[in-house]
């Protein structure tokens, strides 16, 4: 976990232009939940190995940076559902786009 997170928060920290501890420090609580989230939606098995998890989630990097980065732009506007300031409209994609392609595994009973 901490290699893909920590290689996503490289990419986010220079693509963002971090150099604030305290902007890091959200930007890894986000990447953090977002992996967890991504890994919850895979529904991993009790048979799948911790090595097996490391190597499936790599394959999700760019969902986990995708939905790290939706939930950083959020920040301050958690709930809101419409912003309209001097002419300018903004409108978010629903978060669940930032999930698409991630399939839960299936156990047989």
């Amino acid at each position: 976990m901490e290699l893909l997170v920590n290689g996503i928060l490289e990419d986010l920290g220079t693509e963002l232009g971090l150099t604030e501890e305290s902007d890091l420090a959200v930007l890894t609580s986000k990447i953090r939940n977002a992996y967890r989230e991504v890994k919850r939606a895979r529904n991993y098995q009790s048979s799948h190995t911790q090595e097996f998890i490391d190597r499936d989630m790599e394959g999700f990097y760019s969902n986990i940076r995708e939905l790290a980065l939706y939930d950083f732009n959020q920040v301050g506007a958690e709930g809101q559902t419409s912003h309209s300031e001097n002419g300018t409209n903004r409108v978010w994609k629903d978060r669940k786009e930032c999930l698409n392609g991630v399939v839960a595994f299936c156990g047989t009973i």
